[in-house]
This record gives C-alpha cells, structure tokens and sequence, in this order.
C-alpha cells in the first residue's frame, strides 16, 4: 500500500511503475510512475479518468494529440482509441487513474 502518492520506486525503472490503490467490482484507482515510458494502442472498455500530478506527457489519439502538464486531467471514454506517446523522465510522471464503468 502506498502511504504518499509522491513516494517513488527507486529510479531508473526500466518498465511503468503500477500500483493499484483501491479497487471494487466496478471501480480502480491506480498511481502509476512512467520515466520516458510510452505505450502501445490501448482500447479499454472502461472510463478512464487520468490525473498527472507531476511531470510532462502526451496522449495520442487516431485523431489529436494531448499534451499534458502537471495538474491536467483528461477523462478517456471506452473504447477511444488512444496510447501514451511521451512522458517525462526528470521529473518523471506521477499518474492517478481512476477507471470505472458507466
């Protein structure tokens, strides 16, 4: 269990850092650490509700990119199409995101 959102896995990581908070039938909350990490295409079935509380990251959809800075918030719905296509390695990014069905 994480005690403060801020305290981080030791750096470098060489893979995203994923810890899930809470989590129900249907909800998930998750703080996940990326250092220069990006994704492949993800389609999710749930909403996604993405807060970055530090760092710099950019999300791409079929159709735009996002560019986030900490503080921004994004809320992805199910199945749009989307991938992480950049994030910060100093600071690295502290992501909370909440995923829940409608």
């Amino acid at each position: 269990m994480i005690k403060n959102i801020y305290e981080l896995p030791a750096l470098p990581i060489s893979e995203e850092h994923i810890a899930v908070l809470a989590e129900t039938d249907s909800v998930r909350a998750e703080r996940i650490v990326s250092a220069g990490h990006t994704t492949g295409w993800l389609d999710q079935s749930e909403t996604e509700l993405v807060i970055l509380i530090e760092g710099n990251a950019v999300i791409e959809f079929e159709d735009k990119k996002i560019e986030l800075s900490r503080g921004d918030t994004l809320l992805i719905k199910p199945h749009e199409r989307h991938r992480v296509a950049c994030t910060s390695a100093s600071p690295p990014c502290v992501w909370l995101c909440v995923f829940y069905d409608e």
